[in-house]
This record gives structure tokens, sequence and C-alpha cells, in this order.
């Protein structure tokens, strides 16, 4: 009967587990090496599911924070110092959000990092730097982040729905 027992939760707290990742988005990652150091973005990948980026991303007042991807934080590290034109990213671990203002958007480095959801503490915000937007040529039904290494540095390319953001940056 114990055994009985101890094989019936082990089914329950798996299926549990099991439930909870189903739950979930996938994630992906992508990453740079610039001058020997690592920077990567790694994210959640929420799909649009027939709505649009108008739709969902329309719904945030001026000065209101999308974490650019879904559940867990976008989690952004460089083992490099980095500039995102005046603004100075040292080498260390954020999240990362972009701030809607009014009809442009900006890239913000939040110290905490690792929070779930829209838990956006702007008391945290560490730098911010403007995003060219732009209409994507092809629908992306995915959020997708890119990194690639441009010049002494690189871009990073956010895409969702017609929506295209990009942020140029440089090694320091």
């Amino acid at each position: 009967m114990k055994k009985l027992a101890m094989a019936a939760l082990s089914v329950l707290v798996m299926g549990c587990f099991a439930a909870a990742a189903l739950a979930q988005n996938p994630r992906a990652t992508s990453s740079i090496t610039i001058k020997g150091k690592t920077v990567s973005v790694e994210y959640g990948r929420p799909s649009l599911k027939g709505r649009t980026t108008d739709e969902l991303l329309g719904r945030l007042p001026a000065g209101g924070a999308w974490r650019m991807g879904a559940d867990k934080s976008t989690t952004f590290k460089t083992g490099i110092d980095l500039a995102f034109g005046d603004a100075a990213v040292p080498a260390g671990e954020y999240s990362l959000w972009m701030v809607k203002g009014g009809d442009n958007w900006k890239l913000v480095f939040n110290k905490q990092h690792g929070q779930w959801g829209t838990e956006h503490d702007a008391s945290q915000d560490f730098v911010s730097a403007p995003l060219t937007t732009s209409k994507a040529a092809a629908p992306v039904e995915m959020v997708t982040l890119t990194l690639r290494k441009a010049g002494a540095g690189g871009t990073l390319t956010i895409q969702w729905g017609t929506l295209e953001a990009v942020a140029k940056f440089t090694a320091k």
C-alpha cells in the first residue's frame, strides 16, 4: 500500500511539473562574441494567435513597459562594456524592456532580472536607449530577438508581427 501511495504521489508531482512546463511559452536565446566576450539575450516567445501587435502593444499607455517576450523577464547578459548610443551598459546581467514614448520606443536596461511577468520596477531602470522602429517586411508570428555583429559592436533586433525595432551598440 505504501509503495502504491508513493507511486501515485510521484505521478501527481510529475504531472504538475509537466502542466507548468506546457503552460509556458517556448524560450529562445541569441548570442554573439565580441572581443572574446559573450553578449546574449534570453526570452520567452509568445505567438500572435490571430491578434496584431497594434492590438496588443497598442494597449500600453505612454510610459508603459513591455517585457519583450513572455513569462520570465527577458534577460540580457554582456561580458563586455557596451554603448548603445550615449547609454553606457557595463558588463553584467539585466532585464530588458521596451518602454512606449508616444509613437516611439526606447530600450530600457533594468538592474533587476529573473522576475516573472510584467513586474517592471521602474526604480530599478539603469539606462535607456532609443530604438529605431519600422514596419517589418513580412509579419513574424512569434517574438524574435536577434543579436548580430556589426562593425565594432552589433545590433539587437526585436521583431513581432509587423513591428521591427533595432538598437545599435558598440563595444567599449
